[in-house]
């Protein structure tokens, strides 16, 4: 019994996703800074959360200084840490 092709990965059927830049992330910014709330606003939900890069489409590293940003701006009160809550 041989087992050769474990640990082997298929070529073949190798799908190639197109690398998208965020939509959200303006191509002129290579700075994310924690004093420009209306960009930072963009990537916080509506109760308050920092959403996951795969919602927003950013890279690692953009994902990292992006969160840094909000939370550096959270703790100087430029955002809020949660939302106001409506209730019913």
């Amino acid at each position: 019994m041989a087992f050769s092709n474990i640990g082997q990965k298929k070529h073949k059927n190798k799908i190639l996703k197109k690398k998208t830049r965020s939509p959200h992330m303006p191509k002129n910014v290579k700075y994310v800074d924690y004093k420009n709330t209306e960009l930072l606003e963009k990537f916080i939900n509506s109760h308050g959360k920092i959403l996951p890069a795969v919602v927003t489409g950013l890279t690692a590293n953009q994902q990292r200084a992006v969160s840094k940003a909000i939370k550096r701006a959270r703790q100087m009160a430029l955002l809020p840490y949660a939302k106001e809550r409506t209730r019913r």
